[in-house]
Order: C-alpha cells, then sequence, then structure tokens
C-alpha cells in the first residue's frame, strides 16, 4: 500500500472517530443533564436533548425500567456505546 493511500486512510480514521466521539459525548452530556435535573427551559440543555433525542431515537425506550432515571441511562447509554464501538472499530479497520 503507498503512503498516500495510507495516510488517507488514516486521515478518514481519525475523521471516524472524532465524529464518534462527539456523538457519544452529546449523548452522555444529555445523560448527566437530565440526572443533575438541568433546567429544560435553557437553550442549550434543550438543544443537546434535542440532539441526543434524534441520535438515540432507535435505542431509546428500548428498554423498560420502572425507573425513569434508568431508562435514560439505559435507552441513552446504549446508543453512546454502539457510537463509540461502531467508530472506533471502523477507524481501527482504517487504519490498517
Amino acid at each position: 500500500m503507498s503512503p498516500r493511500t495510507r495516510s488517507g486512510s488514516s486521515s478518514a480514521a481519525r475523521v471516524i472517530a472524532v465524529v464518534a466521539d462527539v456523538l457519544a459525548f452529546i449523548i452522555i452530556l444529555w445523560i448527566l443533564m437530565y440526572l443533575l435535573d438541568a433546567n429544560r427551559g435553557n437553550d442549550f440543555v434543550q438543544w443537546v436533548h434535542d440532539s441526543a433525542r434524534w441520535l438515540a431515537g432507535w435505542s431509546y425506550d428500548l428498554f423498560t425500567f420502572d425507573r425513569t432515571w434508568a431508562n435514560v441511562v439505559a435507552g441513552y447509554g446504549l446508543a453512546a456505546a454502539v457510537y463509540l464501538f461502531i467508530g472506533h472499530a471502523v477507524a481501527g479497520r482504517l487504519r490498517r
């Protein structure tokens, strides 16, 4: 493999890993804001919530617990873990 191709793969891998990290960060930030009872009237808190809700739309309410906080942690936490795992797995493959 030529150095140019390898460098391109490495750059793409880095971008994918960073995107996965940012997506997971937004979701984890919402989990923390929820657990710390952040002011939902705040525009930033609302943006984080809306973004996390969209990103975790496929996993939210996947589990049902009696406690609301457990639903938030499990539903959103699963999405964050999947984004991190898949993003870094793809990045690792591109680095090879």
